[in-house]
């Protein structure tokens, strides 16, 4: 890592990461917080100088104007914390708005930081003014430092201090709690040090159930056969809005599933948001879709949803050939709410 003299820690410090786990760690010691679904960000203060990085090492000051400002302006002159930069819109959570920061016109930045502005949820502290570095600390001294700091940054409300239990059954309700306002929960040693760059957290993720329209679909890259399903659900003007995939599809189903789909292929297949270009749902795949008459329901598995649509590709289960296409709505989905919200609710 290079060492850069003016801030506390070197500014490609990676940060501590997770692993998926698919239950809740039992036994003493443990301390739990809610997985939020933003941009995970190191930030770094010396002076006038602020620094935040993404969590792959690069640069995000520019693209969070109202964040470094922020920062600038708390009593502590020198720190770096960890934390997840969010954005709520329209009364919940919005990673698309998170998106939408990263552009390369300075203007539409500041606009959009104007409109929509970001918020810094901390949960971790890795250095100070008192204590240069805070590494090799157990979470619970850091934790202690954390809640200073965050006491001391009183009255700027885009500064929230993520709650935290050291009790499993409290963190089983917050997976289980309807409302989508959470991506999962973070399982965290209280004795262990900040690991930088190692996956020495747990992270679980709730799972919950969706029956969706197959709306159209996308051909394999390769191939002329079925590649993955796109999803819809109706709103609440009857209209069938995109709002995912699911590429789970067995290989031997492959061929029969296709031929199929090519029997329903009609325009337009999605009558309200349609799957537009390359997305973060594809990468080097071609945008093409087939448009489908709405006659087919599959039941799927997601984790999250966000802006209405799921966050990431979803789990096949099932076909529903029990289930007409207009009973598959938007009022199945859990939305995320603001993560203010949330902290008065839970801390």
């Amino acid at each position: 890592m290079s060492s850069t003299p003016r801030f506390l820690l070197p500014v490609d410090l990676p940060p501590m990461e997770a692993r998926l786990a698919s239950d809740l760690p039992d036994g003493e010691g443990w301390q739990f917080e809610p997985k939020w679904d933003g941009f995970r960000c190191l930030a770094f203060r010396a002076g006038p100088e602020v620094d935040l990085r993404a969590k792959s090492g690069k640069p995000l000051g520019r693209y969070f104007p109202e964040i470094v400002s922020l920062l600038r302006g708390l009593a502590a002159k020198r720190f770096v914390v960890d934390g997840e930069l969010v954005i709520a819109r329209d009364g919940a959570l919005s990673f698309d708005a998170l998106q939408m920061r990263l552009h390369p016109a300075e203007s539409r930045i500041r606009k959009l930081a104007a409109e929509t502005p970001a918020r810094f949820v901390l949960f971790d502290i890795l250095a100070t003014d008192e204590a240069e570095t805070l590494l090799d600390r157990p979470l619970r001294q850091r934790r202690r430092a954390l809640e200073a700091f965050h006491r001391a940054a009183r009255g700027h409300d885009a500064l929230l201090l993520s709650p935290v239990t050291h009790e499993r059954g409290e963190a089983e309700r917050w997976l289980g709690r309807g409302g989508g306002d959470l991506d999962g929960v973070v399982a965290k040693r209280r004795d262990d040090a900040y690991a930088s760059g190692e996956r020495a957290m747990l992270k679980v993720k709730r799972l919950r159930t969706a029956d969706c329209v197959v709306g159209g679909f996308r051909y394999e890259s390769d191939s002329r056969l079925v590649g993955s399903l796109l999803l819809g659900l109706y709103d609440a003007d009857g209209k069938l809005d995109h709002v995912g995939f699911t590429s789970g599809i067995r290989e031997a189903d492959r061929l029969a599933l296709t031929r199929r789909l090519e029997k329903l292929v009609a325009a337009p297949g999605f009558t309200g948001r349609a799957p537009g270009g390359p997305s973060r749902w594809s990468t080097e795949r071609s945008a093409e879709w087939q448009p489908l008459k709405p006659k087919l329901v599959v039941e799927v598995r997601y984790d999250h949803v966000t802006d209405d649509r799921f966050r990431h590709g979803t789990r096949l289960l099932r076909w529903r050939p029990d289930k007409a296409p207009r009973q598959c709505t938007m009022l199945q989905l859990d939305h995320a709410r603001p993560p203010d919200k949330i902290i008065a609710a839970r801390s």
